[in-house]
């Protein structure tokens, strides 16, 4: 009996040690849907996984800004993050593939695009060293400002945000004779307040969710970017876990973030309308500005193409998926 008890400890002391926890760090503030889909896939992981892999979560920037967060996990102090695409440009280019500015005209497009792409983007962070456990469009990005914004003077005129790091955005700013300023994402709030910007872009319910909305007064329908969300893990972490527990962590992962696409999208829709509420005051352009704006993106891109910011490879799948898409 003493040496079944003996026997049984042990196993249960070497269950103990296998358990793996994986800490991940985000800006996404805590109440959010983007926190509350991402622990219901925590949830779903440990109880999937009988309690071997547990996901800790640090929303709200606590742990710095992005490259501070990539940086942490290389030394190993994280194993994951959640990002935007613009974001993780500085560990798999083609992260901001669906970013390109005036890319998308519509949501179909996008669908029908991703449809191609996920699978290639997912090997391509794969050999970078990343699992993608989970992959969500956030939506298109609209330019939100303190002052009217009608046409690409006023642009000129305005202090313009781009995420740190983020050459895509920058490039699309710069196409437009515009020079933007670079901030990590939590220093916007403040730098609306102080007047260090007065110009920023997101999704409408980003920009509710980040209080942006109290500061800015007026928006430009029409869409700039295309936001997604992407959950990475450390693979030298990921491949330590068995194949069951691989599966598991993807599979309840993956799940919370294709919730989070309806949710985001049904989330947008309200928001804009919000915006208006809180007297944000929205701009139409005219089919000529419009197309003075899609032609800036059209420079942007191949500037981007040709310095390399994006793979030849991606690029010529992105331009066959685009083609399908819009073939009638």
């Amino acid at each position: 009996m003493k040496k079944y008890k003996l026997f049984a400890a042990i196993l249960l002391a070497g269950s103990a040690q296998a358990a793996t926890t994986i800490k991940i760090a985000t800006v996404a503030p805590d109440g959010t849907a983007w926190m509350r889909e991402m622990r219901a896939g925590a949830d779903a992981v440990k109880k999937d996984t009988d309690g071997r892999v547990e996901i800790k979560y640090y929303p709200g920037g606590v742990m710095g800004d992005e490259p501070t967060v990539l940086r942490k996990i290389r030394i190993g102090q994280l194993q994951g993050g959640a990002f935007t695409g613009g974001e993780l440009s500085q560990v798999d280019k083609d992260a901001q593939i669906y970013s390109l500015p005036f890319l998308f005209k519509t949501q179909d497009e996008v669908d029908k695009v991703r449809a191609q792409l996920d699978p290639l983007l997912k090997q391509s962070f794969d050999k970078a060293g990343f699992d993608v456990a989970g992959l969500s469009g956030g939506g298109f990005a609209y330019l939100m400002s303190v002052k009217d914004i009608k046409n690409k003077d006023d642009l000129k005129a305005a202090k313009v945000w781009v995420p740190q790091g983020d050459h895509v955005a920058e490039a699309g700013f710069k196409a437009g004779g515009v020079t933007p300023i670079s901030l990590p994402l939590a220093d916007v709030y403040t730098s609306l307040q102080t007047g260090l910007i007065d110009t920023v872009a997101n999704t409408p319910a980003g920009a509710i969710a980040f209080q942006w909305h109290t500061k800015v007064r007026h928006m430009v329908d029409l869409p700039i970017t295309y936001v997604v969300g992407i959950l990475v893990i450390d693979k030298k972490v990921f491949d330590t876990l068995s194949p069951a527990d691989q599966k598991a962590l993807n599979d309840d992962l993956g799940a919370a973030f294709a919730r989070l696409e309806k949710i985001n999208r049904d989330d947008n829709a309200q928001a804009k309308i919000a915006l208006q509420k809180q007297g944000v005051q929205i701009f139409t352009p005219n089919a000529e500005e419009t197309a003075a704006w899609e032609s800036v993106g059209e420079q942007a891109r191949k500037q981007l193409q040709g310095a390399g910011e994006i793979t030849p490879g991606m690029a010529a799948a992105l331009d066959k998926a685009l083609a399908a898409a819009r073939t009638k």
